[in-house]
């Protein structure tokens, strides 16, 4: 009996010690290659059951919903070999016909990727099973990751079918990259084909945390085709696990991953007092294609106010780029039969063009339009923008330029401008002006292409230019009256010139200009008519000319100054740069072009037929003038503070200081024009500009204010009388500058013709932003800060203005003001900003704005607000910052009262 005992125990010693080494085996990767009807040896012999061992070391999640249908007398078929492998246990039971792995188990096949805590492959039916283990803590671990191709699923549990492609899938969690990530949670997936998987109680969100997300989509029964679409029946949103009222009976989410998908646009209900209740930016968006898209967009107030507008981008990689906007609304103010009832029509185009400068080296379009009504920044109830508003002038510009390669080679350009003035309504428009070159021709340059002596340095060239100019109003636009005024001329121009060396250190040029001007309207002056009372002026039409000349010439020298303080100072040396000029101009008189009439006081008038043309008129009297120049440099040489720099640091002291004066030769009075200086210089690194001017006049003024033939200190005052000064300084730095990094951001809000900074504010554009981004809605990466020691970002814009007047003796600041504009970033979510300034002269702040953000990982919250002012006016937003689902939003706003 102990002998029967012992012979026992030593045999489950034996099958414990073998166990242990099958389970130490390497390597651990192995190779399973089945085909139709063939058996399977197993490595081991052992007796014991993998089902015994694995239940005292992890539960298998044993589902009772699969279903895949089984057929466990059919012997399974797969196409490929399977690669597997584990870290603690490997085991191939010929019995069950399986395969046991445990422990950051893997398995591949063809194109699948399945990694998990345990899998066990029945290769049988061809199914395998991926489940979490458990740790030392009773925790689990390992979930399965299922991958296949650019798909990659993370549930609890799976089990999958090779021959079917089918699969049943547990609390599964996938990311499909849209352009942004989107995570999709579900509690049981049905995989019924590599491209379809069925969805029950899932969850659709943007947050980073599938597991507590900010906010989600219950979708109750989907249809999911990864990287396309997922189709769901009844879906609300719920914000923090709490399920809001926000809920549709169906849902389309396009997954798209090659271009954005077309759909409706939803709109944004609101109220105001004047116009009622409204739908602003509704619509629909059009994804025609890979280059361009479309989106229709408009607005509806009860009181009968309405707004239309189409935007699209367009594309060609390696060719062209543009967007086009176009906006018309038709506001109506209170009701009709109100006192203060009003109607008027506002419309906006803006349109951005640029091309690939390989597409076409000898030829460019481009285009950067902002044109349409004067008072549209103002009038429009589909945004603030208040860069727009205080800019008063508007630029629009299309230009093609073509270049012809030769000897000469010549270069056309044909421009469309319209410049306007939103305070006076005025539109001045070229339509269009054309011009020609030819690049410029040294007839006596030798072959070798040196050039030397004033011979060879003889040079010509020659320019055409062609403009239609209109000068109307808006309100005139588009009407034959705004032709009325319209001004067409020609111009050629020659210059002749050439430059040599006097005495090897000054250079001297010498030149000629020859002038002709086509018009095809001249003028005639009648002698006054007592009757009329008046000087009738007739408009010829017909084409006439004119043709000046003038000559020039030029000589000014370079002079170094250095003054040397020593190698162990800190200001080892300063230089000073002078480059003085002299120049003649002598333009004779063309009185040939002159002719008289007798005004209403009986006087002798002479006058030219081509006033009021483009390029001028020719001079009546001969102009002999001398100007005079001189230019300033100052640097300096600085021991740099870093001890390993071998060479000092340069430092621009005065970058420059410019006198300017001119002497006329023949004039019988007032010979000399005022001195004009002017200068600019930096500080701090160059964050900070200065620039000033002056104007100073040597003559003196009589009580009317008119200068008389009189030096200013012969008068009793001063060698020179001040009639103007200017001074502008810049500022602008931010926390990065401190850190020994230069990363100047600024916002920039010229896309629609505003400033290039934030000094006039930011602009805040209600319409929906699927072709026009918004830098808001980029998503923004949480950076950590510690508790007592994290940085604030910040950036700070200051600039100050002063302007000075005493042309008439009135002595005083024309302008005093500083403007000033700042943002920080409180915290990594929250960020406050201010644009603001302060009128010194009349005493009292300009126009001002503030701004609050607050990054909510999913979601961002904006309020700007305007507090004072006739534009007095805030918005607040908040919303999810996924574009895809960017009709999830509230918002909220006071709008200015058109009134005031």
């Amino acid at each position: 009996m102990q002998a029967k005992k012992h012979n026992i125990l030593l045999a489950l010693f034996s099958l414990f010690i073998s166990g242990f080494f099958y389970a130490q085996e390497r390597p651990q990767v192995q190779t399973l290659n089945i085909e139709a009807q063939e058996e399977i040896t197993p490595r081991d012999t052992l007796s014991i059951t993998a089902q015994d061992i694995l239940t005292n070391v992890a539960e298998i999640d044993t589902t009772q919903t699969d279903s895949i249908a089984k057929d466990s007398t059919k012997q399974g078929f797969l196409k490929g070999k399977i690669n597997y492998k584990a870290k603690d246990y490997m085991k191939m039971s010929r019995k069950e016909k399986k395969i046991y792995l445990y422990n950051e188990a893997e398995v591949y096949y063809q194109d699948y990727e399945l990694k998990s805590g345990i899998i066990v492959i029945d290769y049988t039916t061809n199914e395998v099973y991926a489940g979490r283990i458990k740790d030392s803590t009773g925790a689990l671990i390992q979930p399965p990751y299922f991958k296949q191709g650019n798909s990659v699923i993370e549930p609890d549990s799976i089990r999958f079918n090779f021959d079917t492609k089918k699969a049943l899938i547990f609390n599964s969690r996938t990311e499909q990259s849209v352009g942004e990530a989107m995570n999709v949670f579900a509690e049981i997936v049905k995989k019924e084909n590599d491209s379809v998987y069925f969805l029950k109680e899932g969850k659709i969100t943007t947050s980073d945390d599938i597991d507590d997300p900010d906010y989600y989509i219950r979708v109750r029964k989907g249809k999911f085709v990864p990287n396309k679409k997922i189709i769901a029946g009844f879906s609300n949103m719920y914000i923090a696990d709490v399920p809001t009222p926000i809920a549709i009976p169906f849902a389309y989410f396009p997954m798209s991953q090659e271009r954005r998908n077309s759909g409706i646009i939803m709109p944004t209900p609101g109220q105001t007092n004047q116009r009622g209740y409204s739908l602003q930016n509704g619509g629909y968006y059009f994804a025609i294609s890979d280059y361009f898209d479309l989106a229709l967009l408009g607005d509806y107030y009860t009181n009968g106010s309405y707004g239309l507008r189409t935007e699209t981008n367009y594309a060609q990689r390696y060719k062209f780029r543009g967007a086009l906007r176009f906006r018309y609304e038709n506001n109506v103010t209170s009701q009709r039969g109100f006192p203060d009832y009003s109607r008027s029509t506002i419309y906006n185009i803006q349109w951005n063009h640029s091309q690939d400068a390989k597409a076409s080296p000898n030829s460019r379009l481009s285009a950067s339009v902002n044109f349409g009504s004067s008072q549209y920044y103002q009038d429009s109830f589909n945004q603030l923008n208040t860069p727009n508003f205080l800019n008063n002038t508007l630029q629009s510009s299309i230009s093609y330029n073509k270049t012809f390669p030769g000897t000469p080679m010549v270069n056309l350009n044909a421009t469309t401008s319209i410049q306007q003035n939103t305070r006076d309504q005025s539109v001045n428009m070229t339509l269009p002006t054309l011009q020609a070159s030819m690049e410029r021709i040294f007839p006596f340059a030798s072959k070798d292409g040196a050039k030397r002596g004033i011979i060879q340095n003889i040079n010509f060239q020659y320019n055409f230019r062609a403009e239609n100019q209109i000068r109307t109003i808006d309100t005139l636009l588009f009407k034959s009256e705004m032709f009325d005024d319209a001004k067409v001329g020609f111009q050629h121009t020659i210059p002749i010139s050439t430059n040599f060396k006097i005495f090897k250190f000054f250079s001297t040029s010498v030149g000629a200009n020859y002038n002709e001007v086509w018009q095809l309207k001249t003028l005639k002056y009648n002698n006054y008519d007592p009757i009329l009372e008046d000087t009738p002026i007739d408009t010829l039409s017909g084409f006439e000319r004119f043709g000046t000349y003038n000559l020039n010439a030029s000589i000014g020298t370079t002079l170094y100054g250095t003054f040397n303080f020593g190698e162990d100072k800190k200001v080892q040396a300063i230089r000073h740069t002078v480059r003085p000029s002299v120049s003649y101009g002598y333009t004779p008189a063309f009185d040939q072009y002159y002719d008289q009439y007798i005004d209403e006081d009986g006087e002798v008038v002479q006058y030219t037929p081509f006033e009021n043309g483009l390029y001028g008129t020719p001079s009546l009297n001969n102009s002999n003038n001398i100007g005079m120049s001189v230019s300033n440099v100052v640097e300096a040489k600085v021991r740099d503070k870093d001890t390993t720099a071998t060479e000092p640091r340069k430092v621009m002291l005065l970058n420059n200081l410019n006198f300017s004066t001119s002497y006329n030769i023949v004039a019988d009075s007032l010979p000399w024009s005022p001195v004009r200086v002017s200068g600019g210089t930096q500080f701090f690194q160059n964050k900070m500009n200065v620039n000033f001017g002056a104007t100073l006049d040597p003559y003196a003024v009589d009580n009317t204010g008119t200068r008389i033939d009189v030096f200013n200190y012969e008068n009793g005052g001063s060698l020179f009388r001040m009639t103007s000064a200017n001074v502008n300084v810049s500022y602008s730095i931010n926390s990065k500058f401190f850190e020994g990094e230069d990363d100047e951001q600024q916002t920039d809000n010229t896309q629609s013709g505003g400033r290039d900074d934030d000094l006039f504010g930011r602009a805040q554009d209600f319409s929906d932003d699927r072709t026009f981004a918004n830098e808001d809605n980029k998503p923004t990466e949480d950076t950590p800060t510690e508790a007592y020691r994290g940085k604030l970002p910040w950036d700070l814009r200051l600039a100050y203005s002063l302007t000075y007047s005493n042309s008439n003796r009135q002595n005083e600041f024309t302008n005093n003001s500083l403007m000033f504009s700042g943002n920080i970033d409180l915290t990594p979510q929250w960020k406050v900003g201010v644009s603001s300034g302060y009128d010194f002269k009349q005493k009292g702040f300009t126009y001002t704005q503030l701004r609050f953000a607050r990054d909510l990982k999913s979601f961002r919250l904006n309020f700007n607000w305007v507090p004072f002012s006739s534009r007095a006016s805030w918005f607040f937003f908040i919303g999810i910052k996924s574009s895809m689902l960017s009709d999830l939003k509230w918002e909220k706003r006071s709008e200015p009262d058109k009134r005031l």
